[in-house]
């Protein structure tokens, strides 16, 4: 029997599944159920070009509508699910109706961290960056000289920070980290990332956030420093990471412990219940292992979960991968930063145009580039193959790393 699939949650996560379902003559009944009153979206444009008016909302659809027709997938969105029975294996929307299916799968996402402000003019002028909405609401706002204060200086905060840049807001960049990204993507790489701000007039400071408060007679948000410096801003924009939506399954008795406990497969520990995307978090053989939060990470849990309701064998591991863009300059990094492997280094990474690979016991185990997506995708396949290499074959840059992987 063609199991049926009840899908809770709506971005690159559920279209990949989706995708990969009907890709591979899946002919059953599968229905996706959305929070928010768009159809999918692409996430990653909306810290970069939606921000800065280049990419249009219409561009940020991640299937154009006549597709969910054509491929006979059910979508109801703008309804917030508010219960899982994992024994019916049923669903109850906020409007009342419920629905059920064979398998359901968790695609839930994360919600951003917050700062304690209160109701009122305050809490309109500090802002946080997920959705659709969140977006178009910050872009309305970042005007010409504008003031805004940019708390954290992970993807969200620094990808926002140098859009809101573009757009002539004097922008201010605060984190507690005097290197932000170094444990992702290595010292010299966060170096390199950190240091364009203040080449483009944006100001960061080392410090971390007291209090919000109002500004006396002015529409500002004063914000106090651990430092003791105080800031003002017309705009806030709070950029401290995401918790993972464990609710649904937590109340329906699924293991959780900051993201919904799944196997290599993507089982929950409920039969018959999935969980993919940032909500997931996997486990290993010593316990579970950090979540992942990157698109490319959504994506590829959605193709596994696929193939475990197709009672397909597991596809090879293959190495995460991520990329961030920032005043016109193209960052991806792939496999894991070791800060005991051997950096070797391709080019100039901290000019602006190189790679490091970091070699550990004769191969491979990580590898960032700036604007070289060749020495990215060469090295991605010395890592999932785990090709031996040495560091005078990496250095060498007259040589294209691909040639390694023969």
């Amino acid at each position: 029997m063609t199991p049926s699939v009840l899908v809770v949650g709506a971005g690159i996560a559920s279209i990949s599944l989706c995708t990969a379902l009907r890709t591979a003559g899946h002919q059953g009944r599968i229905t996706v159920v959305g929070a928010e009153p768009e159809l999918p979206y692409d996430r990653p444009p909306l810290s970069k070009t939606f921000l800065t008016g280049t990419t249009s909302s219409e561009q940020l659809a991640l299937r154009p509508p006549s597709w969910y027709e054509e491929q006979r997938i059910t979508m109801l969105m703008g309804t917030p699910t508010t219960l899982l029975d994992p024994e019916a294996r049923r669903v109850e929307l906020a409007d009342g109706t419920k629905l059920d299916a064979d398998i359901v799968v968790l695609a839930t996402g994360g919600t951003p961290r917050t700062l304690p402000v209160p109701d009122g003019p305050l809490r309109d002028a500090v802002r946080t960056l997920r959705t659709h909405r969140d977006a178009e609401a910050l872009r309305a706002r970042m005007t010409a000289g504008t003031r805004l204060l940019v708390i954290g200086a992970g993807l969200i905060g620094a990808e926002t920070a140098a859009s809101a840049s573009q757009r002539g807001c004097r922008v201010t960049l605060v984190d507690p980290d005097p290197l932000p990204m170094a444990r992702a993507v290595g010292p010299e790489a966060a170096a390199f990332l950190h240091a364009q701000h203040t080449d483009h007039g944006v100001r960061t400071i080392t410090a971390g956030i007291k209090e919000l408060t109002t500004s006396d007679g002015t529409a500002a948000v004063r914000a106090a420093l651990t430092t003791g410096e105080v800031l003002e801003a017309e705009l806030v924009l709070v950029g401290i990471g995401i918790t993972a939506n464990t609710d649904l399954a937590q109340a329906a008795g699924a293991a959780v412990d900051r993201g919904v406990l799944v196997t290599a497969d993507m089982r929950s520990s409920l039969p018959g219940l999935l969980t993919i995307g940032d909500a997931a978090r996997p486990l290993g053989p010593d316990g579970p292992r950090p979540r992942i939060e990157h698109w490319d990470n959504a994506r590829r849990t959605g193709e596994r979960a696929a193939r475990t309701i197709l009672a397909l064998p597991e596809p090879p591991p293959r190495a995460p991968w991520f990329w961030t863009d920032r005043y016109g300059r193209h960052l991806e990094m792939a496999g894991h930063y070791d800060p005991e492997a051997e950096p070797t280094h391709r080019g100039n990474l901290a000019a602006g145009d190189g790679s490091i690979l970091f070699l550990r016991d004769g191969h491979c185990v990580g590898a960032v580039s700036v604007d070289r997506p060749n020495d990215i995708k060469a090295a991605q396949r010395l890592i999932d193959r785990r090709i031996p290499v040495t560091a005078v074959q990496v250095a060498d840059d007259r040589t294209p790393l691909r040639t390694l992987l023969a």
